[in-house]
């Protein structure tokens, strides 16, 4: 006799999206808003992963170039790319990326731990890999991705 509360697995709700050939999500819930692609201001001297700030209603945003805080080759952006707005505490920052996807929704037992032969610097930027419908996903720690943002670029 299945029990409603039988399934104690708590179930997660991600955004995947795309930058060149890979898929990544992150938390549903740190999500603010998508946007299209905006050209940024540049800032002088700030790191090469940030490709400047945008107006958005008033407020002044940094958007990051996810591929390359991530170390892939720097985004060279066009109108199809997307502007993730993204909120890990009270910072609010712009992820660059290629394509949003869609929403997952996921079990903890979904989620694989990050593999041992990855960088140290791949492992602290995320949380884990998900192998679904024959699709390899990294989940994004942002709260590892976007500290060093506010930091460098202050």
């Amino acid at each position: 006799m299945d029990e409603p509360h039988a399934d104690k697995t708590q179930r997660r709700e991600l955004i995947a999206f795309r930058i060149g050939a890979q898929e990544f999500c992150v938390n549903i819930m740190s999500v603010r808003e998508i946007r299209g692609f905006t050209p940024a201001t540049a800032l002088p001297r700030a790191p090469s992963f940030v490709c400047g700030v945008i107006n958005l209603r008033g407020a002044v945003l940094p958007i990051v170039d996810l591929a390359a805080r991530l170390g892939f080759p720097a985004t060279d952006p066009t109108v199809r790319h997307v502007i993730m707005v993204v909120q890990v505490e009270r910072q609010v920052v712009g992820l660059l990326v290629d394509a949003v996807l869609d929403i997952l929704t996921v079990a903890d037992t979904d989620i694989q731990p990050t593999p041992d032969v990855a960088s140290e610097m791949a492992k602290l930027f995320t949380r884990g890999v998900l192998a679904i419908d024959g699709r390899m996903i990294s989940w994004i720690a942002l709260e590892h991705v976007l500290p060093a943002v506010a930091s460098e670029a202050a």
